[in-house]
């Protein structure tokens, strides 16, 4: 009985406090919500967390997903490229079984070491559309004036990548550097290397514009260029024309890896082919072509390709203002003479490389 009056008093007392039965009432229904939400985010995920983990244990993503690798960036500066899921936001997601995938930094697995002002800045960019390739978009000058920061700096500086896909990076001045090959050696022996080669005398009067629009107030070409004009001595030493001497940078390089790992790009076929030649790259680093014609157009103004429409942006992309620039105007007295100096290193150049890359 007195149970019964402790109710009625209870219930008499809630009577004229509606406040707390809606505040309760709130509470019951968000404690709901929260158990749904626990549950329905439980199920979706397998019951794990994901995301991107730096460490060495790397696993295949699960099919479905969209690699947003390419970022359009004038100045050259690293990017990370995102991975976008199939809910559409970005970031590593757990597959339909649960299993988790992650992406660490590695060491490159590929190289373009050169050569200055033949196409690298473009082979990078075009590479770095297909979903495979990783690429420092920036040059980190690694094996040539960085060394010393040791190799867990250069991993560092590495963008992130999944297992199945290759790390590069691109540094021009590798190619020409002495101690760069035996360094390289020391990482990788079996890293892949790719040089992009262009006329010799034309890539040297293109490295002169950059430089004199760089430092205006630099001697003619022609000044430079020569020991002795009256005899007709080339200065062979003087950086643009010496960078030119592709067999001889070459031969130092296959003192330390074979030429079956040296893959030579044309940067004219770059221009006049640039999905024929990107295409030879890929079957090079063993990816499927995904690169094709369909990526490209001819910009007539600039005079080289451009991506019609690069992932993650709906406008074409060409490269900055400072490629396809106006040479230097040289007589052509001095471009024969230059001619004459590079052929007989052109052709022990074409014997080594095994192919003729047709330079006048």
């Amino acid at each position: 009985m007195a149970a019964f009056h402790h109710h009625l008093h209870l219930h008499h007392h809630l009577h004229h406090l509606p406040h707390l039965r809606r505040l309760f009432h709130r509470l019951t229904i968000a404690s709901s919500l929260s158990i749904v939400c626990f549950s329905l985010v439980y199920l979706l995920t397998g019951g794990r967390q994901s995301g991107l983990v730096g460490n060495s244990d790397v696993k295949q993503p699960p099919a479905g997903f969209l690699f947003a690798l390419y970022e359009r960036n004038g100045s050259g500066a690293s990017r990370e490229g995102s991975v976008i899921g199939a809910t559409g936001h970005a970031g590593l997601e757990a597959n339909m079984s649960g299993k988790e995938w992650t992406a660490s930094r590695r060491l490159p697995h590929a190289l373009i070491i050169g050569v200055k002002k033949g196409g690298t800045r473009a082979l990078l960019e075009f590479l770095r559309l297909h979903p495979d390739i990783r690429a420092l978009g920036s040059e980190p000058h690694f094996f040539d004036r960085h060394y010393a920061r040791g190799l867990d700096w250069y991993r560092s500086m590495m963008p992130k990548a999944l297992d199945g896909q290759i790390v590069m990076e691109k540094t021009p001045r590798y190619f020409v550097t002495v101690e760069t090959p035996a360094r390289v050696h020391a990482m990788s022996q079996d890293v892949k290397l790719i040089v992009v080669v262009r006329d010799p005398v034309t890539r040297a009067i293109s490295d002169y514009t950059q430089i004199i629009s760089k430092t205006p107030d630099i001697p003619p070409f022609q000044n430079l260029a020569f020991k002795n004009r009256t005899i007709g001595q080339i200065d062979a030493q003087w950086s643009p024309l010496w960078i030119g001497l592709y067999a001889q940078h070459l031969e130092r390089w296959l003192t330390w890896f074979p030429r079956s790992q040296v893959h030579l790009v044309s940067g004219e076929r770059l221009i006049s082919d640039p999905a024929g030649e990107v295409g030879k790259v890929q079957d090079f680093l063993g990816l499927q072509r995904i690169i094709t014609d369909k990526h490209f157009y001819f910009n007539k103004t600039k005079g080289f390709p451009c991506l019609k429409k690069p992932e993650g942006s709906s406008k074409p992309h060409c490269l900055g203002k400072t490629k396809g620039r106006t040479h230097a105007s040289i007589d052509q007295e001095l471009m024969q003479t230059l001619r004459d100096f590079y052929k007989p290193h052109n052709q022990r150049f074409y014997q080594m490389a095994g192919q003729d890359f047709g330079w006048q």
